[in-house]
């Protein structure tokens, strides 16, 4: 016997990334126009970002568009982690933009280049009011992983345009050109450690890993404190995608006919106290219950 408790996916998601990707786009090339003419790295590093973030929103609506197709005989839990694999991607191609720049800043601190401190800083204010613009649109949204990824890349496309409009100041009253590739290099340590964080927990989803907001032996301690169960096994709980929790169980009974009222107070435990919907419990009377709760532990690290 089961219960489950399944969930409508809306299309709250699919707006923010369809709107930032129009305006994302628009921007890059007039940003990639003005690094070029102004000779910026700063500015150039940031039409960079912009142009790989039209591509990561537009991958992050699709993946959005095929997470609400319905499950099928194929796939039966549905497409949502689609959108995992979109975060996925959109984070390993932050990394590789990180690389990128970070080479060419060191090559630039080897090789001084002029740069136009005043167009660099007209273009970088203007940059930096779309990627705010952008980012709000996102941030409104449903926070999905897929949402938090391409969100990654406008971030880094607003402290890039932070240091860029910083960079040009600095250039235009003092004429110090270095400060250019060195801000470059600290915007790409702060984009590395949000794209390893989202590519940490879109991998969490994948491998099916007990969320880290939670601790399976005291979700399993709780469950077996519910009156009228005796003990719980098997226990496993996963996201099923980057939104909904779900978890299975075996749960051994005092009176087996009266599972239905104790399946009702399973429920209402893990809803209330873990927030966990997507359920799947099987009950068996105490005879067959030869696992003990103390067999439930935490996965290894």
């Amino acid at each position: 016997m089961h219960d489950h408790v399944h969930h409508r996916r809306g299309n709250g998601h699919l707006r923010p990334l369809v709107w930032g990707l129009v305006i994302t786009l628009a921007f890059a090339m007039v940003e990639a126009i003005g690094g070029w003419v102004s000779g910026s790295l700063a500015l150039m590093g940031d039409a960079g970002h912009m142009a790989t973030d039209a591509l990561s929103l537009a991958l992050g609506a699709v993946a959005a568009l095929l997470a609400q197709k319905p499950a099928d005989r194929e796939l039966s839990f549905g497409w949502g982690r689609a959108e995992v694999l979109a975060a996925i991607v959109n984070a390993v191609f932050m990394l590789l933009i990180v690389a990128a720049i970070t080479y060419a800043a060191i090559h630039r601190l080897q090789d001084p280049q002029p740069v136009k401190g005043g167009t660099v800083m007209l273009i970088a204010l203007v940059g930096l009011l779309v990627n705010v613009l952008v980012a709000w649109t996102l941030h409104r949204g449903e926070q999905t992983l897929n949402i938090r990824g391409a969100l990654l890349h406008v971030m880094g496309d607003l402290l890039g345009s932070v240091a860029a409009l910083v960079a040009g100041a600095v250039i235009y009253f003092t004429g110090w050109t270095p400060i250019d590739p060195l801000l470059s290099l600290l915007i790409c340590i702060l984009i590395l450690v949000s794209s390893m964080r989202l590519l940490r927990d879109a991998v969490d989803v994948l491998m099916e890993r007990v969320p880290r907001e939670l601790s399976l032996p005291v979700v399993g301690e709780t469950m077996a404190a519910v009156d009228g169960v005796r003990s719980v096994h098997d226990l496993h709980i996963w996201r099923l995608d980057s939104r909904f929790i779900s978890l299975s169980a075996h749960i051994v009974v005092d009176d087996l006919p009266a599972w239905p009222a104790v399946l009702e107070r399973l429920r209402e435990t893990l809803i209330l106290r873990f927030d966990i919907e997507h359920i799947t419990l099987q009950p068996e009377p105490i005879s067959m219950g030869n696992q003990p709760l103390a067999t439930i532990s935490e996965p290894e690290k």
